[in-house]
């Protein structure tokens, strides 16, 4: 499969390297069939920005091989870009130098797709598909995936490298297979470019789930360069899309155990549950999936997805007070997270959407590119199913404190929503991915559920960064011995003095640790980065920002 894909995939045309007017010389010895182009790079929320970076194009898989031999000997490294939609700075620092280093596009010649019925039905998709892709051909087929991002403007390749998720998990214990909680912990195969010792160059590798070493690659944060990737996949299903806005934020994330409306009632009905709760609202959007193979009555019919099209654009009043709040007039946030409340809520009606019924991508998918360009931060609890709703209650009651704090100083660190979501664990080791923050613990077989929670504003919020290191460091004190934590890798974490990704005990021992704690002897952190680097020795997959990361102690 993995071969038909690359082989139709094969072009190699010549291109002239495409240089600046200021007569920036290119790479030295850039292989000349290869496209090579200065380009600005943006990531989702604009706070990454390389204004002129060396971008190479790659017409099939076999140039992403040439370009990895040409960086070994030039002493140049590679970083494998798709759509720039990530928070951390897994391909990029902020304020980065374009030095030795080329980001090779996947987007626009590495897009192959196919499917493959049959026995364990799959598809194979090569790196710089999007999701939208791959949902949509799913769908035509008769399979669907119902654990996936909101958004399918994501590159398979970039999905797989953070470990990217949705929300669900079976309604009730043993009701049947597992939901895996990553899209990573789809993956039957993938190819990726790997150092050959023997040889003496790259290569292009097919690693199967079964054999040593590919688990590390499943989930490698952009320490490996996947050309393309097997994914098995179930059968579609119709799922039931109910929104609401009925329960008030403090009875939906109440104390455990009381008779009021409580998230983890949802979650015992349906298994689908996420909750989006603007700061300084009293009522949640609660949205619920369930299973419908035949439309309810009430239900609107869909057949394409992103429906809510009131969620991508502000109306002008909003985008006014988002500017103010952009130019430092944090006291008009209630205000602005009010009205975005009452713009869903009037959205909803408007367009027929608090109850929706179709294919799973037409539910599931809702976040187009155009949304509000938020900062994320974004941690995975694991924990008990039994102990959700403990997890939500003191998440969420530390979050209001933390708020009532900083408004007394006249600050409003959050202006977005926070968002909840909630799914099954990974695979477990030695098969599953080994840097995924859903992975289970083998110590602790009763922490069966992912509590994924995120936290949004727009960058540059004055007192975000404290809010956030000392939201993190609360929630690793306290997330202990009943519950763990660990980051959401895609999103914002290890909050210090500089902001995001700064804190030099949680990049060194604390967040590696989370990695280790619990899993037995070859399957641990030190591990996934040992099979990392063994196939890629001279670090032309690696990062500044991961240098730092996996160098981190034992």
């Amino acid at each position: 499969m993995a071969a038909a894909v690359t082989a139709a995939m094969r072009w190699t045309p010549a291109f002239r390297v495409e240089a600046r007017a200021d007569g920036t010389e290119a790479p030295p010895f850039f292989p000349p069939h290869i496209r090579l182009a200065r380009q600005a790079f943006r990531n989702w929320s604009g706070e990454v920005a390389l204004e002129a970076v060396w971008t190479a194009f790659p017409a099939s898989p076999e140039d992403v091989v040439v370009l990895a031999d040409w960086a070994r000997a030039q002493g140049w490294r590679l970083r494998a870009k798709g759509v720039g939609h990530t928070w951390s700075p897994l391909l990029a620092r902020r304020g980065e130098a374009t030095g030795r280093f080329v980001l090779v596009d996947t987007t626009e010649h590495l897009t192959g797709i196919a499917l493959r019925h049959g026995g364990t039905p799959a598809v194979t998709a090569q790196a710089g598909t999007t999701l939208d892709v791959v949902h949509a051909a799913l769908e035509a087929a008769g399979y669907g995936v119902t654990c996936a991002p909101a958004i399918g403007d994501l590159t398979v390749g970039g999905a797989l490298a953070v470990g990217g998720h949705g929300t669900g998990l079976l309604s009730a214990p043993g009701a049947g297979p597992a939901l895996p909680a990553t899209l990573s912990d789809l993956v039957e195969s993938l190819v990726a470019v790997v150092w050959d010792p023997v040889a003496g160059r790259h290569t292009l590798r097919t690693f199967h789930r079964s054999e040593p070493g590919t688990a590390a690659f499943l989930l490698h944060l952009g320490r490996a360069f996947v050309t393309e990737a097997t994914l098995r996949v179930p059968a579609n299903v119709r799922l039931r899309c109910i929104s609401s806005f009925d329960v008030p934020a403090q009875e939906l994330f109440g104390p455990p155990g009381s008779s009021a409306r409580t998230a983890d009632q949802y979650l015992a009905r349906t298994g689908r549950v996420e909750v989006l709760w603007l700061p300084y609202t009293d009522r949640p959007w609660l949205k619920l999936w369930s299973e419908e193979p035949h439309r309810p009555p009430s239900s609107r019919a869909l057949d394409a997805p992103y429906p809510y099209v009131f969620y991508d654009r502000l109306p002008e009043p909003l985008s006014r007070l988002a500017r103010e709040i952009t130019r430092g007039a944090a006291a008009v946030t209630p205000l602005f997270t009010t009205g975005l409340e009452q713009g869903i809520r009037l959205g909803l009606t408007a367009t027929a959407t608090r109850d929706l019924w179709g294919w799973s991508r037409n539910t599931v998918l809702y976040v187009r590119p155009t949304t509000l360009r938020y900062v994320f931060a974004g941690w995975a609890v694991l924990c008990a199913r039994a102990d959700v709703q403990r997890v939500l209650h003191r998440f969420w009651s530390r979050l209001r404190q933390g708020l009532d704090e900083h408004r007394a100083r006249g600050e409003y660190p959050l202006n977005g929503p926070v968002e909840v979501r909630i799914t099954g664990t990974d695979t477990a080791a030695p098969d599953g991915p080994l840097l995924s923050p859903a992975r289970p613990r083998p110590d602790r077989p009763d922490w069966d559920t992912v509590v994924w929670l995120n936290t949004t504003t727009f960058p540059g919020t004055p007192g975000e960064s404290v809010f956030h290191r000392d939201l993190e460091q609360w929630m690793v004190t306290h997330f202990t011995g009943w519950a763990a934590i660990r980051p959401e890798w895609a999103k914002g974490w290890a909050f210090g003095p500089g902001g995001a990704w700064t804190d030099a005990p949680l990049l060194d021992r604390g967040w590696p640790g989370a990695f280790r704690e619990g899993q037995p002897a070859g399957t641990r952190w030190d591990d996934a980065v040992a099979v990392l680097e063994q196939h890629d020795p001279a670090g032309v997959f690696r990062g500044p920002f991961l240098e730092q990361l996996f160098r981190s102690p034992g």
